[in-house]
């Protein structure tokens, strides 16, 4: 009895992924990548295709009704998952078809969706092989940063700084939360996409009167300001913390 007692007690190790399947969800990735540009699709992926195709694509919502909405949120959360270069132009073609309401809705959903499914295959493939590698060093770092996991989530979520792909990845590597991230990018995102979503509901008039899409609005200073604003009231919990803890510590030491 003792004996079956004490290996009872002892903590069981983590069984270690076979390599095949550390490496499968980076095979799915580049088999999926590998064939949107062997098929050609990139090419539909564009302004000019859309100007070209908004008549179908305006016949294929008024066909197939409520399943096209649904279509096309899965369609996004897919191209996000894989990583694929269609944000923008799918955020475009998710406001003409649905407007910037329903349009902004079903994109921020497909890409939180799949901006998900991105982060938790990076933390299956190399969440182990990143914290073997770096150790106490990680932890640390680790430890800062789970404290205000949310604040510097938003932050990047934001500021349109770094790729979403990138946001999406670099989570992966620290203990956070799936349901943090996914609120994060949740509303995070959703400030940038419902501007790109405005923008492809009046895409089709700025067609017919042969303008220009602006496609850099997201930098204009009436956009960029608000967006740095709630930026930076994310940052304030962070910013608070760290004078409380600098206060903490001078009386400390005054005492």
């Amino acid at each position: 009895m003792a004996s079956t007692e004490a290996d009872m007690s002892e903590p069981t190790e983590k069984p270690k992924k076979s390599l095949a399947g550390r490496l499968a969800p980076l095979a799915v990735l580049a088999a999926g990548v590998g064939a949107f540009f062997a098929l050609g699709l990139n090419e539909y992926v564009t302004l000019d295709a859309l100007k070209e195709n908004r008549a179908a694509l305006a016949a294929w919502k008024a066909e197939w009704g409520v399943l096209a909405f649904i279509a096309f949120g899965a369609l996004y959360a897919l191209t996000t998952a894989l990583s694929l270069p269609t944000g923008l132009i799918m955020t475009l073609t998710g406001g003409f078809l649905f407007g910037t309401l329903l349009g902004g809705v079903t994109i921020v959903v497909g890409a939180t969706i799949g901006a998900v499914i991105v982060m938790l295959a990076a933390r299956y493939v190399f969440g182990d092989l990143f914290r073997e590698k770096l150790g106490d060093r990680l932890t640390r770092f680790e430890d800062g940063f789970k404290d205000d996991a949310w604040s510097y989530l938003l932050v990047l979520r934001l500021v349109p700084i770094f790729p979403f792909f990138v946001v999406n990845v670099a989570p992966a590597f620290f203990a956070i939360p799936v349901r943090t991230f996914a609120w994060t990018t949740l509303l995070g995102s959703a400030p940038g996409t419902f501007v790109y979503a405005s923008v492809g509901a009046g895409i089709g008039a700025v067609f017919d009167a042969g303008g220009d899409v602006d496609l850099g609005v997201i930098f204009s200073p009436p956009v960029l300001g608000p967006l740095l604003g709630l930026a930076t009231l994310s940052l304030l919990p962070v910013v608070y913390k760290k004078i409380k803890a600098r206060k903490a510590n001078a009386a400390g030491d005054a005492e």
